[in-house]
C-alpha cells in the first residue's frame, strides 16, 4: 500500500513532535533545515498511519538497519517499508513483501549526470521525450526504488539498474512537480 502527502507547507512540524518514536524525534531534529525536519516526520507519520490500517498496529515503530543501512521495524521483521521524500512531498510504501520507492522533484538535469547514470537505450528515451527532465526524473525514481528495495543503495553502476526488471509502479503529478516510483521485489526473487 502506498501513503502519500504532497501538503508539507501544511505541515506542523511541533505539533508532531509528541507523535514521534524519541528515535524519529532524535533524527528530525538533527535536520538543520526546516524542510527536512518537516519530511523526516511526515514520513514516520505516514508509516503509523499505514501500519495502523493495514496491520492495526497502534504503538510506535522503532528502526533496526540491516547490513546497508536499509531499516526495518523492530519486532515485525514480516512487514517491509521504505519511505522517501522530496520537497513536493513524502511517500511511504508498506508491503508484506521487500519494496522501494522513490520521491523526486521534478527539475533541470545535468547531461553529465545523464551519461553518468543511464545506460544507451535511457539516454535516447530521454534525448527524444517531449519533456527530458521528466523523462530523466521517472527513469531515476525507477532504479532508486529498485535499489533501495534490494537494500544495497546507489552504486558505481546506475546504469544497468533495471536490466531484466519490470513490475515497477511509476506515478507523474507534473501539476504538484513530482515523480514516485514502487518497486516491489518478486517473491521468486527473494533469498530462501
Amino acid at each position: 500500500m502506498i501513503y502519500l502527502n504532497d501538503d508539507i507547507a501544511g505541515f506542523d512540524f511541533e505539533a508532531s513532535l509528541p507523535l514521534l518514536s524519541a528515535q524519529r524525534r532524535e533524527q528530525a531534529l538533527r535536520f538543520k533545515h526546516e524542510m527536512g525536519r518537516k519530511t523526516c516526520a511526515m514520513a514516520y507519520l505516514l508509516l503509523c498511519e499505514g501500519l495502523r490500517q493495514e496491520y492495526g498496529i497502534s504503538e510506535r515503530p522503532l528502526f533496526a538497519y540491516g547490513e546497508h543501512g536499509k531499516p526495518f521495524i523492530v519486532g515485525h521483521p514480516d512487514i517491509h517499508f521504505n519511505l522517501s521524500h522530496c520537497r513536493q512531498g513524502v511517500v511511504c510504501a508498506l508491503s508484506t513483501q521487500p519494496v522501494g520507492v522513490d520521491i523526486e522533484s521534478i527539475r533541470e538535469f545535468n547531461e553529465s549526470l545523464v551519461r553518468y547514470t543511464m545506460n544507451e537505450a535511457e539516454q535516447a528515451l530521454i534525448s527524444q521525450a517531449p519533456r527530458p527532465d521528466v523523462a530523466f526524473i521517472r527513469l531515476w525514481t525507477m532504479k532508486e526504488a529498485v535499489v533501495k528495495c534490494t537494500g544495497h543503495g546507489i552504486s558505481n553502476d546506475m546504469k544497468h539498474v533495471l536490466d531484466g526488471i519490470s513490475g515497477i509502479q511509476t506515478i507523474t503529478n507534473e501539476e504538484r512537480g513530482y515523480i514516485y516510483s514502487v518497486y516491489m521485489q518478486p517473491l521468486s526473487s527473494q533469498p530462501v
